[in-house]
């Protein structure tokens, strides 16, 4: 897990180096024929990445988009009309049963299918009209890394082919904003050592980083069993904050720009509350915290997501080391799940 984890500036560079050109034509083919609704398909990390796709395709293109329920697909058996509309699904192994059942279905009533995926072979890449192809590499460890980051930056392409206001250069900067998250990883693995008994915390995002609150806590349930609630800074005011007490562990993700001040209050109210309160964030946020994980560079809001996640990667890697488990093989889990 670690290595891959470091992996990821050149998994993501590999990436849009080979995909830039095909993202080109894909530009022309959905201007002459735009969708009037994007549907996302995923399970798992790939589910986190779906999620902020969501918000990166809605922010920046003004398309309505729905996330999928396999499960009206396959266990109800009530596919809903997809006629019309942009169907994206997501998948590491491109193997998952019941994601692939929502392509099926789309395909079969002509929606246009994008596939997202590390593996150009597999059987949603053979549904797709289109394959964003994750060039991560094999990915050995059973907890999702590389392949994650990379499917952000697939969110990110296909923004651009959707006709969003983002220059392919912007794009370009990703892999070494990556590259300064992967620098901290001493203060991660230090930090981790505090938390060696913990055993429930909460993770809280908002906006582009809700989607880094889901896979922070994903990856702390998966390698550390630590059960991990995760919100967005909103919700966790609708109730869940009754169960903050003192010492209770609360990790939050706090870029600058317009979730700056709410997230800013939300470390205010965990902190009165006194909470373990724990921030990540970059050189481009003015909350004051005492304890957390800064980027060493400013970051556009637009641009957080795969830097952020990083140190989040790392804390939960060597949490796991602390608590004397193998993070790259966690307990009743497989690298391919199937669904259905």
């Amino acid at each position: 897990m670690l290595q891959e984890i470091r992996e990821q500036p050149v998994a993501l560079e590999r990436t849009l180096r080979s995909e830039l050109r095909g993202i080109e034509k894909l530009k022309s083919q959905l201007a002459k024929n735009p969708p009037r609704l994007i549907v996302l398909a995923a399970r798992g990390t790939s589910d986190n990445a779906a999620q902020f796709g969501r918000y990166l395709f809605e922010l920046l293109t003004g398309i309505p988009v729905s996330l999928a329920a396999p499960s009206v697909y396959t266990l109800y058996n009530k596919p809903p009309s997809l006629a019309g509309a942009l169907v994206i699904g997501v998948s590491q192994s491109g193997e998952s049963t019941d994601v692939n059942a929502v392509l099926e279905a789309g395909r079969a009533q002509g929606a246009f299918i994008i596939g997202v995926t590390n593996e150009a072979g597999s059987h949603m890449a053979q549904i797709a009209d289109y394959v964003v192809q994750v060039r991560a590499g094999k990915e050995r460890s059973v907890a999702a890394t590389k392949t994650y980051t990379g499917q952000l930056l697939a969110m990110y392409l296909i923004a651009y082919a959707l006709g969003a206001e983002l220059s392919a250069d912007s794009l370009k900067h990703l892999p070494d904003f990556a590259a300064k998250a992967c620098e901290i990883e001493k203060a991660a693995a230090a930090h981790a050592i505090r938390y060696r008994f913990m055993e429930r915390c909460v993770v809280v995002g908002r906006g582009l980083n809700y989607a880094s609150a889901f896979e922070m806590a994903l990856k702390m349930m998966e390698t550390s069993y630590v059960v991990a609630e995760r919100f967005s800074s909103a919700d966790l005011m609708h109730g869940p904050i009754a169960m903050v007490e003192a010492s209770f562990p609360a990790f939050v993700f706090a870029p600058a720009g317009v979730t700056a001040q709410p997230m800013a209050d939300t470390i205010t109210r965990l902190e009165s509350l006194h909470a373990e309160t724990f921030v990540i964030c970059d050189k481009a946020n003015k909350t004051t915290f005492d304890r957390g994980l800064q980027i060493p560079v400013k970051l556009d809001e637009l641009f957080t997501p795969i830097p952020y996640i990083i140190p989040a990667q790392l804390f939960a890697a060597y949490l796991a080391a602390e608590k004397g488990l193998n993070p790259d093989q966690p307990r009743a889990l497989s690298k391919v799940t199937r669904t259905l």
